[in-house]
């Protein structure tokens, strides 16, 4: 089976936990997966990995700009492998906009790419109002006020379709 690496670039951490949940069924289907940091895969070494998956999320906005310097110095070795990408985001919330085709960060992403990955996703994330610091908190809550998402600071709203997440790492795990 395949040798791949799962590589997330997160701020407050369900990225992460959406390519934990990634590892395992990868795992179960046979794969031998390495889990890094955006921060850290440089140590690693795209070369050894047979399959890349990137996963990032957004915050106001935009996804950081260290995935897209990592991208540009590696979008060729990317492309000569198998590999996919997803998006974690609160709009995904909406039906209307979590789909590859749908989603706006999305559409930003591919544009701004040098790399164009061979399958993609889109995932809702999480609001965990009580874990943000001051500003945060309120940006966010304004935003989800605009949106006519969750303001109520005192709650966390998981949006992530676990259900989602497993089929595609099935596909993922396939290629």
């Amino acid at each position: 089976m395949s040798n791949t690496l799962v590589i997330y670039s997160t701020v407050d951490g369900q990225t992460k936990a959406i390519c934990d949940q990634i590892k395992r069924v990868n795992q179960q289907l046979g794969a031998t997966v390495t889990l890094a940091s955006l921060e850290d895969v440089d140590a690693l070494g795209l070369a050894q990995f047979d399959k890349v998956l990137v996963a990032a999320s957004i915050r106001y906005g935009k996804h950081r700009p260290e995935l897209y310097r990592f991208i540009n110095r590696n979008h060729a070795v990317l492309s000569a492998k198998t590999n996919a990408f997803f998006s974690v985001n609160v709009v995904a919330r909406k039906p209307e906009k979590n789909t590859p085709e749908t989603n706006p960060y999305m559409a930003k992403f591919l544009a701004l790419s040098l790399w164009q990955p061979q399958q993609l996703a889109v995932f809702a994330g999480k609001i965990d109002y009580p874990k943000y610091r001051f500003i945060d908190k309120a940006m966010i809550r304004f935003i989800m006020w605009m949106t006519k998402g969750p303001t109520d600071t005192r709650g966390t709203f998981e949006f992530t379709d676990w259900e989602q997440v497993d089929r595609f790492a099935s596909s993922f795990a396939q290629r």
